[in-house]
């Protein structure tokens, strides 16, 4: 790994473990983002355990899919959000030495190690009280990834120079509220009271809480133990809270340990009678902290099994990191849970959990890795589909239009306003706008389908979803009779900085290339889809959908006739974009050095991004990241549109100069796009993309939730940007294009079935071999030439 800036920030020197030395107040948040530890059914914040949220710790813990909607009082008018809420807090854990206050931090000494192997943060710690009493604490924490309802925290306390009594208090804590962001707070925060609380005979510690007006219940059960040195229990609980105090003896220099084993359910969940009593049972029968870290170690090691790639450059640590992250939001715990993928995980309470169109990044990944839960995303989308017709009803079109952001039913959570901290003004949101996240989808499901062959999933939900988005842009698209063709007014692209033309009483942009090439291509596939369709159920679908050949013929004819704007033999981000104005960048950059958040910027001098080419990230190059660029090429000619081999690199060039990576999910795109045309700089980029949570390159929003789509679509760019791998005509084809600084590459892919696809890559060969117990031949081309592999082959591809 690249060496860090020492003060404050991580180092890997094992690519295997995040350790960071000391305590930083401002990097603590940063901190307890990146330690957080997490099975896709909840994640846990890698807060200390004495902390409480107090503006530089956050102890939180959340629970995938639990939302909940409060009403709150914005410039006047009511506004309703709805959150991931914060749970109540599991790991509550302090103590004192006689005479003394509990212990609240900092440590005199800590040092912070997350075992990414084993998904295990271990806290080492030197605590000294007002005696001069020096406590050795060592901590060590995990969410299990083998019952997934389970966390648990062992506790190790040595006295150093003094003996004598240490009281401990191990808490459930019930009286929780979301204020992990800053610009929200002032909003309703509290999102669940507490529905009660106590002490079993058999001492285990409980609490249980509710979401006001909704049915969601979570309930938490703890059971703490000393194997050896307890000399009194006691139990103190109301109010929320369930507590039970300690007495240890503790001999000098030698270690005492306490083991705290929760267990949390939901209402929510399946297969359970009710939250409280279930968690009361596990927490009771669940087995020491030795025994759930073995079990948890072992389903680690599987995991990174099916992840493994191997790629010899520095940066080993940071992709780890961005994988282990990934796996501990969507697991093989959250299929069964209906539950999309937020897009800043589960590990803070920045978009407040909301679904947006990250997972275009992050099933990618899946699709090769763990289709099964690529499968799951989807399905929680279709589960959606008749929120998203409703949608498009209430719009005045038909089909299926989904939303840009969504939480627990589908319905569009988009903010109405956003705050704007430079200014302190609260502005009107338009990004509820961006409907191409509904192409987004259609594009997933395709993509899924291609990786995997599975037609009964194309047949029970992809086909009905696809075709519905289909009929949304069809339905969407206006005849102009002046240009002889059909156009989507009225939208925001990705780059949403730009969200009104300057001057205009109404928001939305014409005719966003991105927005209609890719409406094309979801008409197209929507056809194809059919035709894939054995006969009987493209008659059922037809028939449900009233999906008639007029119908088809006007999709078709749409589908062939979307406007493309161009100017100076550049694809134009939107219609009239070449008319903005141009910013000077260097007086900008000489007022401002960091120039992400450029709306903020303008709008805090009152002006306007609107009227300037600039954009937050890429837009119209987010084309040449979806598809090649002999499929960008061959789109734009099915559109009737000329598309030399220059466009691309004119297109690059001109909006390379005018995008200031207002998104970690930029650098990603720009390293794909930019891999055949200048390697190094696509290199730059894709380094930057993997360490932007690390080190925090968007200044703070790390410590409110990590980036996924960054990180998966990082991983990514190694897996099939620079292997060159695409999926479809029912092949798996390879192109290699390595950057310089890497020399040689090898993944082990999921591929029609075939788990333990081997695929190596150096600078002279290409390398594929399927396991001897695949269920069949799959076909393989690298660079033009093909060749069918059966179960135990190896094939060797040169260059």
């Amino acid at each position: 790994m690249e060496a860090f800036p020492p003060v404050g920030r991580p180092v890997m020197p094992d690519p295997w473990v995040l350790r960071y030395e000391g305590f930083d107040p401002a990097e603590e948040g940063l901190r307890e983002a990146l330690c957080a530890v997490g099975n896709g059914y909840l994640v846990t914040r890698g807060a200390a355990p004495e902390s409480v949220a107090d503006g530089v710790h956050y102890p939180g813990t959340y629970l995938a899919g639990c939302y909940h909607r409060a009403v709150s009082t914005v410039a006047g008018r009511p506004v309703t959000n709805e959150d991931l809420v914060n749970a109540p807090n599991w790991l509550s854990l302090t103590f004192r030495t006689p005479g003394g206050t509990w212990f609240s931090g900092p440590p005199a000494e800590q040092t912070l190690e997350l075992d990414l192997r084993r998904g295990l943060l271990t806290r080492t710690a030197l605590v000294v009280d007002d005696e001069g009493r020096r406590t050795r604490l060592v901590q060590r924490r995990l969410a299990s990834q083998a019952r997934p309802h389970v966390v648990a925290l062992e506790s190790t306390f040595t006295a150093e120079n003094w003996s004598g009594p240490l009281e401990v208090r191990s808490a459930l804590d019930g009286v929780v509220a979301n204020r992990g962001v800053a610009r929200y707070r002032g909003l309703a925060d509290r999102h669940l009271v507490p529905a009660g609380q106590g002490v079993t005979e058999g001492g285990l510690c409980w609490v249980e809480v509710a979401a006001p007006g909704a049915p969601l219940r979570i309930a938490l059960a703890a059971r703490t133990r000393a194997p050896d040195g307890t000399v009194a229990v006691t139990y103190e609980h109301g109010d929320g809270r369930a507590a039970e105090l300690r007495v240890l003896e503790l001999p000098s220099g030698r270690p005492v340990i306490v083991e705290k084993v929760a267990a949390v359910h939901t209402s929510r969940d399946p297969a359970i009678g009710t939250p409280l009593a279930s968690s009361l049972l596990l927490a009771a029968e669940a087995g020491g902290f030795a025994e759930l870290l073995a079990e948890h170690a072992l389903r680690w090691s599987e995991l990174w099994r099916h992840c493994r790639i191997e790629a010899d450059f520095d940066g080993a640590g940071a992709l780890h990191l961005a994988l282990f992250h990934l796996l501990q939001t969507y697991s093989e715990h959250s299929v069964d849970l209906d539950v999309g993928v937020p897009a800043r995980g589960l590990h803070g309470e920045a978009y407040r959990g909301h679904i947006f169109w990250d997972e275009l990044f992050v099933l990618r990944l899946l699709d090769l890795r763990f289709p099964e839960l690529a499968r799951s995303v989807l399905r929680h989308r279709h589960r959606r589909l008749d929120a998203a017709r409703r949608a498009a009803r209430e719009a005045g079109f038909r089909g299926a239009m989904y939303p840009w952001q969504s939480a627990s039913d589908g319905r569009e959570e988009s903010q109405q306003l956003h705050l704007n901290p430079l200014s302190g003004r609260w502005l009107p949101d338009h990004t509820h706008l961006e409907r191409h996240v509904g192409s987004a989808v259609a594009y997933n499901i395709w993509k899924y389908y291609e990786a995997t062959g599975d037609l009964e999933f194309l047949s029970s939900a992809g086909a009905e979803t696809l075709l519905e988005i289909a009929r949304f842009w069809s339905s969407a698209a206006v005849h102009d009779p002046g240009r002889g063709r059909w156009s989507i007014r009225g939208v925001l692209g990705p780059d949403e900085y730009h969200d009104a033309y300057p001057g205009a009483d109404l928001p939305g942009l014409d005719d966003n290339a991105y927005t209609n090439v890719l409406a094309s291509w979801v008409l197209a596939r929507a056809q194809d889809a059919l035709r894939v369709l054995p006969a009987y159920r493209r008659g059922e679908l037809c028939e449900r959908l009233a999906l008639d050949d007029p119908e088809l013929d006007r999709w078709q004819e749409v589908g062939r006739r979307l406007h493309v704007p161009f100017h100076d033999g550049v694809l134009s981000q939107f219609e009239g974009y070449e008319r903005l104005a141009e910013l000077d960048w260097a007086a900008c950059r000489q007022r401002y050095p960091d120039l992400r958040r450029l709306d903020r910027i303008l709008e805090a001098e009152g002006d306007t991004v609107n009227r300037y080419q600039a954009s937050k990230q890429a837009d119209a190059l987010m084309l040449w990241y979806l598809f090649s660029a002999r499929e960008v090429r061959d789109l734009l000619r099915h559109l009737g549109y000329p598309a030399p081999h220059e466009l691309f690199r004119r297109t690059t060039n001109y909006y390379l100069r005018r995008t200031v990576h207002g998104s970690t999910l930029s650098s990603v795109v720009h390293a794909w796009v930019l891999t055949r045309s200048d390697r190094r700089a696509s290199w730059r980029y894709f380094r930057d993309a993997l360490v932007a949570d690390l080190l925090d390159a968007q200044h703070g929003t790390t410590a409110e939730g990590i980036h996924l789509g960054a990180m998966a679509g990082a991983v990514d760019l190694l897996q099939r940007c620079y292997t060159g791998l695409e999926t479809g005509e029912d092949e798996l084809r390879l192109d290699p294009h390595l950057p310089s600084a890497l020399g040689r590459l090898e993944l082990e892919l999921c591929y029609r079935g075939h788990r333990g696809v081997v695929v190596t890559v150096d600078r002279r060969t290409v390398t594929v071999g399927l396991r001897e117990d695949g269920p069949g031949t799959i076909r393989i081309r690298c660079r033009g030439t093909a060749a069918t592999l059966r179960p135990g082959e190896v094939r060797v591809f040169r260059l």
